[in-house]
């Protein structure tokens, strides 16, 4: 990355000799209130560019003040990543060179499965990394974005997504990590400290979002309220949250665009300051989700105008707005002049958007290295730890027998609209995804919220180098007839495919049905932003084909390709095997097709409960005694009230057992004192005859508390790799800060008494290990709140 230089004239804040705040306080000393605020807005790519060249014009207009941020020049652009990283160089140099102050800005990029470029690596959709229950890939695919983002010259990623989601109705159900607060936490504080690093001059800021509850909205609809209880909102949906500020040193956060109990998300101080600044000590940088300041005015109809939305967002602790400076340009300078804006909140505002910058060192590395930007694109490494994530992603939900398919297997039919789509294997957070929304924007002339998208804006539709799963099909089983037909579309009412499917399972030895989602944010989406779903069932004619298929009597192998859990249950309960494929993104369909084939066992659990019909929903493990059934019946009246499959489900082409499971301690006793730790053993066995893995689980439970405590608590997880009759012991190691709860004051306890632990294969197969009792912490001595205790694998 190129370095400025410089010379004996420069003022005290181009020094990095000096410290940062010696160097803001001299910058700001200097600066108008037109540059202050020009440092709290942003510029689409395409607002300053056509195509890979700066408009001169524009950027004289746009810039002259400086700029906070660029949104997306690769991912709202048809750029290649060294063509981007040159787009990045002239905005900057524009920045450095033809401003007073020479103030670089930060570009950020969309990374939800990947960097969102054009030519880089498309990595599975966030709940089949998920699926893996391992944050070391999350911290692994993180650290892989970090180099292709740096590369370019991207200093903002806009992940994790740390929604607690327990509503797959809603489409960004795939974005997320699941259902559970641990779990969510666990995986997001892995990505933030991948993304991150250990020096900011090498990392990348990670943008948690969206806070806070924005995938518990009403109807699982998008943008919709959210009505969360004051204590469900601290144990379950702020955990993640509160988890990577304190733990992973967090350097920003996106506010959702929902409201909570009147007040939208982006205008709340007792959030967006007093719980996260004051409380937990944040100390980044506050950036509003794609146009939600103007929202405050226009959707939530909270504010007057822009000059007052301007006012309540900043006031309120949001620093910058993206993606575009609409009110906070000149309706914020107006508001300030007014004195509607006082002047601590904007100063206070700038100083952490420009600290960011000093910590990042952009003032002495604002351009990047256009030959490294190519070379870490899509790098084979980067292919490799896709297709890592993607094989241990897969969740195999039920089999009798007929999976892995034998190496004999004469014919195979590969039916449905995800078989011979490789675009169907990306989430909505992906380039192909998101290019396609912008074209659709354009063409059918929507202008969303005065986006600068024209006839004449360059977007290119792009494709990405990827097998289709009839492709990985063909390729691993080489004996074999491998026969193809659709059938029918995703969505859509035509059957007019049917016979010729129906016609191919007939005189198939097995048929693989490809069903499912296509991920997006355009019209002809089934899951993704705004694609919300009322109902589970497959989308389109799709249910229908497959029971078509059933009735030929061949055994059928559902794969569900999409974005969340799908398919009635009567659906999944006659096919002969049902594989969980999610979003598996660039080297997926080799991975389905190894799994099929045995090559790999699939050991994936279900990070998200799987509903057997949408008039469950919300159905998840972690509910009070009172939920989860009918009193005094138990089940509905015209279905079970349990899930299909329930959370940290899985199974495998092997066998595990669990055993000797047991509270230990080096004094013998339960009694584990507030401020000390538990440890739990357990002996994990393979049974079977086939190597795999197995995804050990610890929850707790509490037996009677001061305020009502859900059925089962996940505390800790790990897979455990093992070879057929292997055994290995598994200590897990639990502080009884990790143990706590929010009382009726809504103060974080860790309430003496008895706590039960057991451990298990998923929240519905489970082996008690003992109790422990959570001895009394002294008068006034406060508990000190764990979010992960320590796990050993011998």
């Amino acid at each position: 990355m190129s370095t400025v230089t410089l010379d004996s004239a420069e003022p005290l804040y181009r020094d990095p000799t000096r410290s940062v705040d010696e160097r803001l306080d001299d910058l700001m000393d200097r600066m108008t209130p037109s540059e202050k605020a020009a440092q709290l807005g942003s510029a689409w790519v395409f607002q300053l560019a056509d195509g890979p060249s700066l408009r001169e014009d524009r950027a004289a207009v746009l810039l002259a003040d400086g700029l906070g941020q660029v949104t997306r020049v690769c991912g709202a652009s048809s750029l290649r990543p060294g063509e981007a990283a040159q787009l990045a160089n002239a905005i900057q140099r524009h920045l450095v060179e033809r401003t007073r102050l020479g103030i670089p800005a930060i570009v950020h990029e969309e990374i939800c499965s990947g960097l969102m470029a054009r030519g880089t690596t498309v990595f599975p959709q966030a709940i089949g990394l998920a699926s893996t229950w391992e944050p070391d890939l999350a911290e692994a695919l993180a650290d892989a974005v970090r180099v292709q983002m740096r590369a370019i010259g991207a200093h903002q990623g806009l992940s994790p997504v740390l929604d607690v989601c327990r509503d797959p109705r809603w489409g960004r159900t795939e974005e997320t990590f699941g259902e559970d607060p641990h779990l969510v936490a666990r995986m997001g504080v892995a990505f933030v400290r991948g993304l991150q690093g250990s020096d900011p001059r090498h990392g990348v800021v990670a943008t948690a979002k969206h806070f806070v509850g924005y995938g518990a909205s009403e109807g699982g609809l998008n943008w919709a309220p959210a009505h969360i209880p004051a204590r469900e909102l601290r144990e379950v949906y702020l955990h993640p949250f509160e988890a990577v500020v304190r733990t992973a040193g967090l350097r920003s956060l996106m506010n959702g665009y929902h409201e909570l109990d009147g007040v939208p998300c982006g205008a709340d101080h007792d959030l967006l300051t007093g719980l996260l600044r004051d409380d937990w000590g944040f100390e980044g940088v506050v950036v509003s989700d794609y146009f939600s300041v103007r929202q405050l005015a226009e959707y939530h109809r909270l504010a007057a105008d822009a000059e007052e939305a301007a006012t309540m967002a900043l006031t309120a602790g949001l620093d910058v707005e993206l993606p575009s400076t609409d009110c906070f340009g000149a309706p914020l300078l107006a508001a300030l002049e007014s004195g509607q804006l006082g002047t601590a909140a904007f100063d206070a505002a700038v100083r952490r958007v420009l600290r960011t910058k000093f910590e990042l060192g952009l003032f002495e590395r604002p351009y990047a290295d256009i030959g490294e930007a190519a070379r870490a694109a899509d790098q084979p490494r980067y292919r490799a730890l896709a297709r890592r994530i993607a094989d241990k992603s897969l969740v195999l939900l039920r089999n009798d027998g007929v999976l892995p398919l034998s190496a004999g297997t004469r014919t195979i039919a590969v039916i449905g609209p995800n078989a011979d789509q490789a675009r169907h294997l990306f989430g909505d957070y992906t380039y192909p995804a998101h290019v396609e929304s912008l074209v659709e924007m354009r063409e059918a002339g929507r202008n969303l919220f005065s986006m600068p998208i024209s006839r004449t804006t360059d977007i290119e539709m792009a494709t990405v180098d990827a097998a289709t799963v009839v492709d990985a099909l063909r390729e691993r089983f080489t004996g074999a007839r491998v026969l193809h037909a659709a059938g029918c579309d995703v969505a859509g009412d035509s059957r007019e495919g049917f016979a010729e499917a129906v016609a191919l399972a007939a005189r198939a030895d097995v048929a693989v049905l490809v069903m499912g989602d296509k991920a997006g944010l355009t019209d002809d989406c089934t899951s993704g932003e705004s694609r919300d779903r009322a109902s589970l069932d497959l989308p389109g004619v799709q249910e229908d084909l497959v029971r078509e298929v059933l009735a030929t009597g061949t055994p059928v192998v559902l794969v569900l390709v999409g974005g969340r859990p799908c398919g009635s249950a009567s659906l999944h309960e006659r096919c002969a095997a049902a594989l969980m494929a999610w979003l598996p993104g660039q080297e997926g369909a080799g991975a389905i097709a190894d799994a099929l084939a045995g090559e790999i066992v699939p050991g994936g659990k279900l990070p998200i409960s799987f509903p057997r019909t949408a008039g469950q929903v919300p159905v998840y493990y972690g509910h009070k005694t009172s939920g989860g059934r009918s009193h005094w019946k138990g089940d509905y009246v015209d279905s079970p009230a349990a899930p299909l499959y329930p959370f940290g489900f899985g199974l495998s082409y092997t066998s595990f057992a669990l055993s000797e499971a047991a509270v230990v301690s080096p004094a013998g006793a339960d009694e584990v004192p507030w401020n000390g730790s538990a440890a739990v053993e357990v002996t994990v066995a393979n049974t079977g005859e086939r190597a795999g893995d197995e995804v050990v689980q610890l929850y707790a439970r509490r037996p009677r508390a001061s305020v009502t405590r859900p059925v089962l608590e996940l505390k800790g997880f790990v897979r455990v790799e093992l070879e057929p009759g292997e055994r290995r012991s598994v200590c897990f190691e639990i502080p009884a800060g990790q143990l706590g709860f929010y009382d009726r004051a809504l103060d974080y306890v860790v309430e003496p008494g008895a706590i039960d632990l057991l451990v298990g294969t998923s929240a519905a197969d489970l082996v008690p290990a003992g109790t422990i009792t959570i001895v009394p912490a002294p008068s006034g001595e406060p508990p000190a709140k764990a979010f992960t205790g320590s796990v050993t694998v011998r």
